[in-house]
C-alpha cells in the first residue's frame, strides 16, 4: 500500500496543476493532492517541481475549429512555460499544508494585435499566483489499507503581475503602443481566491488503484481594472458589451483514473476537465473572459528511486469549447445576433518534473 500512495501522490502532482492549453486563461495555481505525503513514515517535508509547456494554435468557436485561421495564417499562436514549485510540509498522519510558486514564462505572436499587416510578438515573465492550502485527510491512514479521501482548503493571492505590458505595433509604421498584454499570458488575475479540493483514491490490489480529484477556484472580484484596448483606446462597442477591461474568473478541475504499478515504475492513464466558467458562483461575472473548457485524455509515467521521484505526463486534448462569456451574452441581446468569440487551444501539454522526500 506504501508504494502504492507514493505512486499516486507523484502522478497527482504533476495532473492537478491548472494551466488550460491556450487562451483560456486558467492560471498554474498548481492544485496539489496531497495523499502521499500522509503515509505512516518519518518524511516531514516534500519539495516538487514540475515544468509545464504547451504550444496553442488552433482557434474553435464552441466545439467548432477555424481551420481557416492556420490556413491564412492569421492565427494567434501562444508558447507558455510554468515552472511550478511546491513544498509541503507534513504534520501529523493526516494534516498537512502546502505552498505553491509558479514562474511563468510566456509568449503570443499574432496578426490582429499589431495592426493586422505583420506578424509581432509580446511576452510576459514572472511569477505567478501564489497558494497556501491545508489538507486533511478524512479517515486515518493506519485504519485505512483500501483508500482515502482528503479534503483541502487553501488561499490564492494576487503575487503575480496581472497588468503585465509590452510594445504592441499599429497599422502606422513605426508607432507602438506600450499596453497591458493579452489575459491569456498574463502572469496573474489580480484577484484573492479560495480553493476548494476534494481527492480520493482506492486500491483495488497491489498492482492497480484509482484516483479522482475535483478542485475549485472561487474568485469573487469581478474585474481587475486592466483594459483591454492594448494601449489604445477601448472602443463604444467593449464599453457598452463590459469587455473593455479583464475579468477575474472562477476556475474548475475534475480528474479521475487508474494507476498501473510495475515495481519502481508506474504507468497513469485517466481524464481531466478544466474549466474556466462563463459565470462565477460568487461576485459579478462581467469583463472580458474567454471562457470553455478542455477534456483530455492524461496518460502518464512516473519512476521513483529511493527518496526521489521523477515523473512525466501528456494530456491530449480530446474536446475543446469555448462558451459564451458574459460580454458575449449582452452583445447577443444588444444586436440581436447570436455572438460567440474564439479562443486557441493547443492539441497537448508536456509535463515533466521531479519530487524530493526529506
Amino acid at each position: 500500500m506504501k508504494k502504492i500512495i507514493i505512486i499516486l501522490f507523484t502522478i497527482l502532482i504533476v495532473n492537478n496543476q491548472l494551466q488550460a492549453q491556450g487562451c483560456v486563461a486558467i492560471r498554474g495555481v498548481g492544485g496539489m493532492c496531497m495523499l502521499g505525503s500522509m503515509q505512516a513514515d518519518t518524511t516531514k517535508w516534500q519539495l516538487s517541481i514540475n515544468n509545464r509547456y504547451f504550444n496553442s494554435y488552433k482557434h474553435f468557436v464552441g466545439t467548432d475549429e477555424q481551420k481557416q485561421r492556420v490556413e491564412l495564417g492569421t492565427q494567434v499562436i501562444n508558447h507558455a512555460y510554468t515552472a511550478d514549485i511546491s513544498i509541503t510540509k507534513k504534520i501529523d498522519s493526516r494534516w498537512s499544508i502546502s505552498f505553491n510558486l509558479p514562474i511563468n514564462n510566456n509568449t503570443r505572436s499574432s496578426l490582429y494585435e499589431h495592426g493586422g499587416k505583420e506578424r509581432h510578438t509580446t511576452s510576459s515573465f514572472g511569477i505567478g499566483d501564489v497558494r497556501l492550502t491545508v489538507y486533511r485527510m478524512l479517515l486515518k491512514p493506519t485504519h485505512t489499507r483500501k483508500g482515502n479521501v482528503q479534503l483541502g482548503f487553501g488561499l490564492k493571492l494576487p503575487t503575480g503581475d496581472y497588468k503585465y505590458q509590452d510594445y504592441f505595433y499599429t497599422a502606422t509604421a513605426g508607432v507602438k503602443n506600450y499596453g497591458s498584454v493579452d489575459q491569456s499570458i498574463q502572469l496573474g488575475d489580480g484577484g484573492t481566491g479560495l480553493t476548494t479540493e476534494l481527492n480520493a483514491y482506492y486500491n483495488l490490489s497491489h498492482k492497480v488503484s484509482f484516483y479522482g480529484t475535483f478542485y475549485y477556484l472561487t474568485n469573487p472580484r469581478e474585474t481587475n481594472g486592466v483594459s483591454t484596448a492594448r494601449g489604445g483606446t477601448a472602443s463604444a462597442t467593449a464599453i457598452a458589451y463590459g469587455s473593455e477591461v479583464m475579468s477575474v474568473p472562477d476556475q474548475m478541475l475534475i480528474r479521475f483514473g487508474a494507476n498501473f504499478n510495475f515495481n519502481k515504475f508506474s504507468a497513469s492513464l485517466g481524464f481531466r476537465d478544466e474549466c474556466i466558467p462563463s459565470k462565477d458562483l460568487v461576485g459579478g461575472s462581467n469583463g472580458f473572459r474567454r471562457p470553455g473548457y478542455v477534456i483530455s485524455a492524461e496518460p502518464g509515467l512516473t519512476y521513483k528511486a529511493k527518496n526521489t521521484t521523477f515523473f512525466a505526463n501528456v494530456p491530449v486534448a480530446l474536446i475543446r469549447d469555448r462558451t459564451q462569456s458574459v460580454p458575449d451574452k449582452i452583445r447577443t441581446e444588444i444586436t440581436g445576433v447570436y455572438a460567440k468569440g474564439d479562443a486557441a487551444f493547443a492539441d497537448y501539454a508536456v509535463n515533466i518534473g521531479v519530487s524530493f522526500k526529506f
